[in-house]
């Protein structure tokens, strides 16, 4: 393969971190719009009801539908960039997803806004993976876990914050606001990018499309993601959530069969040989599963269980989200002087901590003793997701990190479906023991 930058190359080696400064806002701003779009909807399902009168079987695919249209287009990111230009790409996914929120915003029945988060998913699944590519390219390596600390930043705030926003809104503003105010953000977002990012051009030769693999890859990442979503209300036994499953698995084995054969992979599973890269990924997933499952069920359990109002639920997130963004970006400068082993050990050390703290809940754990485990698994994420993530990118060929972002990001989506899943269904059937 060729490499996939063609001219940026020469600045690569001389750029700063303050010469990228603009680049990396305009990706940070897209990116925490897409990552807190994956969580402002969790608290709001109830207020969604009672507007639309509709049940929590149809609401529930609000936020299915998001994800899964995120799980079909990531695959198809890494040759888009590859073929069209990142930049290209990068800006038509921000004005999808902006069109989708101001859509959704204006939706005017509870099916009107399932399909406009279809749209939002689809705009906003391309935009992490091709934006994480960008400043893989752009940064030298001695400065790249301090850039990508940054970066990384929304991804593990914007969860935590999701709530809180959602909250405030729900309960002193309009529920479309928290769809409509993506877009004056998406609007800023697509000026600053039309003029801060650079153009890294298509590459010369990336192959032929791999039609099979669009074919199959989508399929098995959205099946996947939909049986088991569908656990949540349906069981592991449920029609949906075995034909889900069952056809995620037969497209996932044919599409891994396919990929490992053809020469211009859609995605490049090739890279699973290097035992740092499936350390990393492996490691990472454990992380997303934890992080995702908190995010999802504490909400849940501080409403359903306890009572608190919207916006009281979001204030019990804020600690974890400032202990990430304190912990982000000196996780990232600590990555370029001692490397991802002691971030990520005392990383996941923390968050083990956290979880050990949580499995101790009962009816009346109340959000104040929340803050504590919500603390450290917000410090041990920040300390070391960003230094998985780098070293993940470092671990594979230059020309192959578009491929390998959207590998990582689709692998991600399902394992973040399967983490809420795991959690829904227990956390459910006790709850009312406790009460």
């Amino acid at each position: 393969m060729q490499r996939t930058v063609t001219s940026t190359r020469a600045p690569i080696n001389a750029v700063s971190t303050t010469a990228i400064l603009a680049p990396l806002v305009a990706i940070i701003i897209g990116t925490f719009m897409v990552i807190l779009d994956n969580t402002v909807v969790n608290v709001a399902l109830p207020v969604l009801g009672k507007v639309f009168r509709a049940d929590l079987s149809l609401l529930q695919w609000v936020i299915t539908a998001y994800m899964l249209a995120q799980a079909a287009v990531i695959p198809l990111s890494g040759w888009l960039a590859d073929r069209f230009g990142a930049k290209r790409i990068y800006l038509t996914s921000l004005v999808l997803f902006t069109l989708g929120s101001a859509l959704c915003g204006l939706a005017q029945s509870a099916e009107m806004l399932v399909a406009t988060r279809v749209l939002q998913g689809l705009g906003g699944g391309m935009m992490m993976p091709i934006g994480m590519s960008v400043l893989y390219r752009l940064t030298p390596p001695e400065r790249r876990g301090a850039v990508m600390g940054m970066f990384g930043v929304p991804i593990l705030v914007a969860p935590a914050v999701g709530p809180t926003l959602s909250g405030y809104l729900l309960q002193y503003a309009d529920w479309r606001l928290i769809f409509l105010i993506n877009v004056p953000v998406g609007i800023a977002a697509l000026v600053v990018g039309l003029r801060a990012l650079p153009k890294i051009g298509a590459a010369r030769a990336v192959g032929a499309l791999d039609t099979l693999g669009v074919a199959l890859g989508p399929v098995a990442f959205a099946s996947l993601s939909f049986g088991i979503s569908e656990s949540t209300h349906s069981g592991w036994t449920g029609g949906a959530t075995l034909g889900g499953i069952a056809i995620g698995v037969v497209a996932l084995a044919l599409f891994v069969w396919r990929e490992l054969r053809t020469e211009h992979p859609l995605l490049e599973l090739r890279v699973f040989r290097s035992r740092d890269f499936t350390l990393a990924i492996v490691t990472q997933w454990i992380g997303f599963g934890a992080m995702f499952g908190t995010f999802f069920l504490v909400p849940l359990f501080l409403q359903q269980v306890r009572g608190y109002g919207s916006f009281e639920t979001g204030l019990f997130t804020v600690p974890q989200a400032v202990a990430s963004a304190i912990m982000m970006p000196i996780g990232g400068r600590l990555f370029d002087r001692i490397g991802a082993r002691p971030l990520v050990l005392a990383g996941l050390t923390l968050v083990v901590g956290a979880m050990w703290l949580m499995s101790q809940i009962t009816g009346t754990t109340t959000g104040q003793e929340l803050r504590l485990p919500l603390v450290l698994m917000g410090a041990g994420m920040g300390t070391m997701m960003m230094s998985l993530n780098t070293h993940l990118l470092n671990s594979a060929p230059r020309e192959l990190v578009s491929r390998v972002t959207s590998l990582a990001q689709a692998l991600q989506n399902v394992v973040a479906s399967l983490a809420i899943a795991l959690r829904w269904v227990p956390a459910v059937r006790s709850w009312p023991s406790h009460m």
